[in-house]
């Protein structure tokens, strides 16, 4: 069984909490406008309502086994509510998965089969306990004075467990009475599919109910004020908020409700990222490597990188500014992209994956120098590379005394040793990032010629073409 609550920190003393912060804000939604987290809200009273302790929620629908970059944007939202005190609710849609949401769609979601489901539940589930996990970790090495113990465990809840034996009459009577037809065909995702060619099914214009309920019940039975989401879940928030004014009375104290919408992650051309936009950054290391998050992050453009710094990353907003100051008067050392890509990959992936990134990529992208300099570790190596086809493990014994042309042949990066011969004459042929000039030359172990722990060299011919040789123990 995957466990409910992650962090495991006591409660301790909220106004304890604000002495620690580490920006210049001491108010949740002032650090997330700082950040570029806040697209809109429903209220402006939310300031004033976070400066003592609420719950708050997001909803993921497990329409894929992984999460995303795109994912992540409004788990950082929720992330920086957990570290500023507050009790944060990661909601499973496990019951609304079932229906999709038309939010930002053409068409309609392809049904998913019970196994599927399930599969992608229980892969999410995990995925929200590691990512506050690994969160919490990273914060507590980011932020100085950051007091563990003002923590409150976080909640990955199902909304399966409130829709299971709720029978349709009861839902209409508890909800459909108060929703309003004009309201719901006036939301942004229902507009836009009724003006398409495909329309839009009664199960994706009911979404919205869901949902709602959904924030009704979170409310009711966990206290939870505030409901965050990307900007495209607005009509599906303000649905909520108007339904539990509705059931309570806008009069009420009890109709507290607020709603917060973040920015969709684009580049500064617009470009989108997720699923539908064909792109998807993956969370899970299995769909995309530590290597490919660091890839990706080092790519950005100088015109993100100050955003995404600040939205992906807890260094303070100081730290930010000086980075960004440096990264100007010296853009081609492209300090702050480095920065960007070693933060994130640690964030999802722990210190092990910015090795496993770092080695890939120095092994990729350096020479000789800079792998002797990072000291990888025969380990390192297996890390980054133990499930890639272009790592050959041998007997040691078995390339004893072997030509440089012998074990470019060996790896599969040369056909014959007489290309290897003609790739060494041209300066096409390297040894661990070194050009080798002549391809009679027999690499060894006992003269330092093998990095990782002596048991690793890395034959590249022109370019890009790498291959690995692991020598194991004979």
């Amino acid at each position: 069984m995957l466990r409910r609550a992650v962090g495991g920190y006591k409660r301790g003393s909220f106004s304890q909490l604000w002495l620690h912060r580490r920006c210049i804000h001491t108010n949740v939604i002032d650090t997330l406008r700082a950040r570029h987290f806040v697209q809109a809200v429903t209220s402006e009273a939310i300031t004033k309502r976070v400066e003592t302790p609420i719950a708050v929620y997001c909803g993921v629908d497990p329409t894929a086994s992984s999460l995303h970059l795109g994912n992540m944007v409004t788990l950082m939202g929720l992330l920086h509510f957990s570290l500023a005190g507050h009790q944060a609710i990661p909601l499973v849609g496990n019951a609304t998965g079932s229906i999709g949401d038309p939010s930002g769609r053409n068409t309609e979601r392809i049904a998913l089969d019970h196994k599927e489901l399930a599969k992608n539940v229980a892969g999410i589930e995990a995925q929200l306990i590691r990512f506050f996990d690994r969160g919490t970790q990273y914060a507590l090495s980011r932020i100085p004075n950051l007091d563990p113990s003002s923590l409150k465990p976080v909640r990955v809840l199902h909304n399966a467990d409130w829709y299971t034996g709720l029978g349709v009459l009861d839902f209409l009577g508890a909800v459909g009475r108060h929703a309003r037809v004009g309201t719901m065909m006036a939301r942004d995702s229902v507009k836009s599919r009724l003006q398409s060619v495909h329309g839009i099914s009664f199960t994706e214009f009911s979404y919205q109910l869901l949902q709602a309920y959904d924030f009704w019940h979170l409310y009711h039975f966990h206290k939870c004020h505030v409901q965050i989401g990307g900007s495209d879940q607005w009509g599906n928030i303000t649905a909520g908020t108007d339904l539990i004014h509705r059931m309570h009375g806008p009069q009420s104290d009890k109709s507290e409700a607020f709603g917060l919408t973040i920015p969709l992650l684009t580049t500064a051309s617009g470009e989108k990222f997720g699923k539908s936009a064909g792109n998807a950054i993956w969370l899970d290391e299995t769909r995309t490597s530590p290597f490919d998050i660091y890839q990706f992050f080092v790519k950005t453009a100088d015109s993100d990188v100050e955003r995404f710094l600040k939205m992906f990353t807890l260094l303070p907003l100081p730290r930010i500014a000086q980075i960004i100051d440096e990264h100007a008067r010296a853009p081609h050392s492209f300090i702050a992209q480095k920065l960007l890509a070693t933060e994130v990959t640690e964030l999802i992936h722990g210190p092990q994956g910015v090795q496993q990134a770092l080695c890939a990529t120095q092994v990729l992208f350096g020479n000789r120098q800079t792998l002797e300099e990072h000291k990888f570790t025969s380990d390192d190596f297996d890390a980054a590379f133990g499930c890639d086809q272009r790592m050959v493990k041998v007997a040691s014994a078995s390339v004893v005394g072997k030509s440089v042309a012998d074990i470019a042949v060996l790896l599969g990066s040369c056909k014959s040793k007489s290309e290897a011969t003609r790739l060494a004459k041209g300066g096409g042929l390297y040894w661990n990032g070194s050009v080798v000039v002549d391809s009679k030359w027999v690499p060894s172990v006992e003269k330092g010629d093998f990095v990782g722990d002596g048991t690793v060299g890395v034959v590249r011919t022109g370019k890009t073409n790498y291959r690995l040789l692991k020598l194991l123990d004979s």
